[in-house]
């Protein structure tokens, strides 16, 4: 099977691997992105970053830092789907983004667990304007909405927990009065969302009201986790630079800004002049066209626009070969076993191969 290819067409790998070293050696300020892989291809990546001043953002970055902002400025209180699964009367999902195929979702509508005690626990479900097209399990109460009246509705349900008087609102008084009283009645309730669909104030407001609902019961949030192990490189990150992703390293140390170090924005403002693109989860291509001189780690089926300057096909952690991820269940990180071993190349590999073949000095950028 063919492994790397230059300019599209079909090359050894080790030719590849020379071509991208030479690429990046080359470059004044490289973007590292996509960053789909797992924490072994995560570390790798950071190392290169970090030896040739590049920038580093994974394509999930917005979600995760969405979340990871409000924890660092008022707090959350924070559950795994397991423990929701097990324990969990009342759950509150709070606008769009829901897919019913994500594992945490699946737990939450399945059968109902028992309690210590043997008895079942009847699980009440509370949808916050959920998308159109979503498919609302048929037990669920849905207070239907657009978007931009989350933060309002959230707001009224604050109020009505504390018995303050609220105005005129889209959706009847009586009707979020009945919601306010069995969120207050819940024994263990799990608030679930997506950054993704959401943002950050809305999710500040959502940990509000978990706040005051912990007055008289217990109550916790859910964030759910992006695709292509978000949290995990995140966290790989933090713990190699004390930083989350978005961090550049032009001037030899890391340095954080979610809006200087933003890919949509280097492409755009043709900061960047080398893109390493990283998706071993999926055959994901870059969301934006561009004329930057790429290379690809992805599997070899992705359909690019145009072919990266070089493209590697690498394996899939947990399909292909081991790996170390963040698993969503249980909010830790955990080895994965390789489901179809094979011969392909993982990502760290590569990368590794790639430091190798770089220049033993590092030339800054100015």
């Amino acid at each position: 099977m063919q492994q790397a290819w230059i300019a599209g067409q079909p090359a050894t790998l080790d030719a590849a691997i020379d071509g991208a070293a030479k690429l990046l050696a080359s470059s004044r300020c490289s973007l590292i992105t996509g960053l789909g892989t797992d924490v072994a291809g995560a570390r790798a990546a950071i190392t290169l970053a970090e030896r040739i001043g590049a920038i580093i953002d994974h394509m999930h970055s917005d979600a995760v830092l969405r979340d990871l902002d409000v924890m660092r400025s008022s707090g959350m209180l924070m559950t795994t789907p397991t423990e929701a699964h097990v324990g969990a009367d009342t759950v509150l999902l709070i606008g769009p983004g829901f897919d019913q195929t994500w594992r945490e979702l699946r737990l939450l509508f399945g059968p109902l667990q028992q309690n210590e005690n043997g008895n079942s626990i009847e699980r009440r479900i509370y949808c916050l304007c959920p998308a159109r097209d979503w498919t609302i399990p048929a037990s669920a109460v849905a207070i239907r909405g657009k978007r931009a009246d989350i933060p309002a509705l959230l707001a009224v349900l604050r109020a009505r927990l504390s018995d303050r008087p609220i105005g005129a609102t889209r959706v009847s008084a009586s009707r979020l009065d009945k919601v306010a009283t069995a969120l207050r009645a819940a024994r263990f309730g799990v608030a679930v969302w997506s950054a993704a669909a959401i943002d950050a104030l809305t999710i500040e407001m959502l940990c509000g009201l978990l706040n005051d609902l912990n007055a008289a019961t217990r109550f916790s949030g859910l964030p759910l986790a992006p695709a292509d192990n978000a949290v995990g490189v995140n966290e790989t990150c933090a713990w190699m630079t004390g930083l989350p992703v978005r961090t550049g390293f032009a001037r030899t140390r890391p340095e954080h800004d979610p809006w200087l170090f933003e890919s949509h924005r280097v492409v755009a403002e043709q900061e960047a002049d080398c893109l390493l693109w990283i998706s071993a989860y999926g055959a994901k291509t870059p969301p934006w066209s561009t004329v930057l001189p790429t290379i690809a780690l992805t599997p070899g089926n992705a359909n690019f626009d145009k072919p990266p300057c070089v493209h590697i096909s690498v394996g899939r952690p947990g399909v292909d070969h081991w790996g170390l991820e963040h698993l969503a269940a249980t909010g830790t990180l955990a080895p994965v076993e390789a489901k179809q071993p094979s011969d392909a190349t993982s990502v760290a590999e590569v990368i590794t191969r790639i430091i190798a073949g770089l220049p033993s000095a590092r030339e800054l950028a100015c």
